[in-house]
């Protein structure tokens, strides 16, 4: 209990600097953003250019769609690219493996053999007489066909217990391939296919479930292969892990590609020895979302907060960079930062925000860019508390 008061405390503490620093933030916006009471039960259709129609009870849109119809289409789009994203995450960490095989990624290597095999064996590999690097290129190359796969069923379903495999069968909701439910979600939905709400829900279910059994599970095994797989450590949160005496990296978003790089280029020597002829101790990193968690339970590096603390990270005045990549970056960072010294850094080729700089990670670079980003940071940390006084919590 003691350390979720701090964690609220912290971010409570920070909304005095909002008041000083006079920047909005999202809790500012909450209050003044009223939802769409259409939007808000979902039956506000935009699939054709016969509307939009705000559509309420008993009532129906231009084609005749009821506000069932509307809202279970509406929903099955969130479901659609909710599972695009979290699957278009795997599938980078699926080509960064194979990169890894072939020896194109310099830096990254294979952290757990065993849990390589586990999947090999999963995927109905044979695993017998290979050695590393060519049994992760066939792993690789198989969980790269999961997304086009285009009948059967997803390999990882074979995890769920059976009776709860027998129901997902008898309702025919086993996804076959992550990438043709998604496109058939989007088909389903456009105007005058599906009309039925519980029969666009059965495939919202289909489509959900190739994201859990599909994407974000072969996300999963496949960073622990390439990164290694956690075990339960204790480690601080909160803003207070920022530190004031060092220079401040926070990585933010969902792929800890370039994370694990940056982690390693902030132990280089010469960086280090950067950083401390511009006047500070040594190099912090600490994470926001779901990066956070991945090098917290690998590496013991610091959570500094969640997606709803990310404005505040950077009203603390302590933070000389804060790298991101895809998901849950809110677009106001750059606007934030402006009224601070922080540097926002966009890294991936899907993702770019206006003001923020923009330097592209790709496997094959990938240790060159953490360095380019470690030295940007620790270039700007003199210019700490030029725009006002350094507001860090305490932990």
């Amino acid at each position: 209990m003691r350390e979720k008061e701090c964690d609220i405390g912290a971010a409570t503490k920070m909304g005095d600097a909002m008041d000083t620093d006079e920047v909005v933030t999202v809790f500012q916006r909450v209050k003044e953003k009223k939802p769409c009471p259409f939007g808000v039960e979902g039956t506000c259709c935009r699939v054709c250019f016969l509307g939009p129609c705000r559509v309420r009870e008993n009532d129906v849109g231009v084609c005749g769609a009821t506000t069932e119809a509307i809202a279970a289409k509406n929903f099955g789009r969130m479901i659609a690219a909710g599972t695009a994203a979290h699957s278009d995450h795997a599938r980078e960490v699926a080509l960064l493996l194979l990169a890894t095989a072939r020896g194109q990624a310099p830096g990254y290597e294979i952290r757990d053999e065993q849990k390589l095999r586990r999947v090999a064996e999963l995927f109905e590999l044979d695993v017998n007489g290979k050695g590393t690097n060519q049994l992760a290129q066939e792993v690789a190359e198989k969980a790269l066909a999961e997304f086009g796969k285009q009948e059967g069923e997803l390999p990882f379903v074979k995890r769920a217990p059976a009776r709860r495999q027998q129901l997902w069968r008898k309702l025919g909701v086993v996804p076959r391939g992550i990438d043709r439910e998604v496109v058939e979600m989007m088909h389903r939905t456009s105007m005058g296919v599906d009309q039925d709400y519980r029969h666009l829900m059965l495939h919202g279910c289909r489509t959900a479930l190739a994201d859990g059994w599909g994407g974000s599970m072969i996300a999963t095994e496949l960073q622990d292969i390439l990164f290694g797989t956690p075990a339960p450590l204790r480690a601080k949160v909160n803003l207070g892990v920022l530190k004031e005496d060092q220079v401040n990296i926070i990585v933010h978003g969902h792929e800890p590609l370039l994370p694990e790089m940056i982690i390693r280029a902030s132990q280089d020597p010469e960086l280090l020895a950067l950083a401390r002829s511009k006047g500070a101790k040594g190099i912090n990193i600490a994470g926001i979302c779901c990066t956070a968690n991945e090098i917290l339970m690998r590496h013991g590096i610091p959570l500094a907060g969640s997606f709803l603390q990310q404005e505040l990270a950077l009203m603390t005045g302590a933070v000389e960079t804060m790298v991101v990549d895809v998901q849950c970056i809110m677009q106001s960072l750059p606007t934030v930062a402006q009224c601070y010294h922080t540097e926002i850094v966009t890294t991936s080729e899907k993702a770019k925000i206006p003001g923020a700089i923009h330097l592209p990670f790709h496997a094959q670079n990938a240790f060159d860019v953490a360095r380019q980003v470690v030295k940007r940071t620790i270039e700007n940390y003199p210019n700490r508390g030029k725009r006002g006084k350094v507001n860090i919590p305490p932990r």
